[in-house]
């Protein structure tokens, strides 16, 4: 039995449901989280990218705040997005820091 897509039903209004893509944070080929390694880069690789995005959400963030102050932004609202945005992915990236430095304690306090 097929389903007609949202967008194609009476009275739908037009609307119509689209995929979804992925990050690109872990690649193409890596569609159920496993890299296939044992070494660790893939894991390394989606920290970097992470991190990267996180600096790139500051610095947009701190641009905005400066046009924000000297009367150069026409908008408001994209320098408090930008703002709230940087604040909860600083909160993330400091959770799963703490988060890691637990599990690491955890595993030295492990007998052998």
């Amino acid at each position: 039995m097929a389903l007609d897509p949202i967008g194609a039903i009476q009275g739908g209004g037009g609307l119509s449901v689209q995929g979804v893509t992925g990050t690109g944070y872990l690649g193409t080929n890596n569609i159920s989280g496993a890299t296939g390694t044992s070494d660790g880069n893939g894991f390394a690789t989606a920290l970097t990218g992470a991190v990267d995005n996180l600096q790139s959400l500051q610095s947009t963030s701190n641009q905005l705040a400066v046009s924000a102050v000297t009367g150069n932004l026409d908008d408001i609202h994209k320098a408090t997005i930008a703002a709230t945005r940087a604040q909860i992915t600083i909160e993330l990236v400091s959770t799963v820091r703490n988060k890691g430095v637990d599990a690491f304690n955890e595993i030295m306090r492990m007998q052998a």
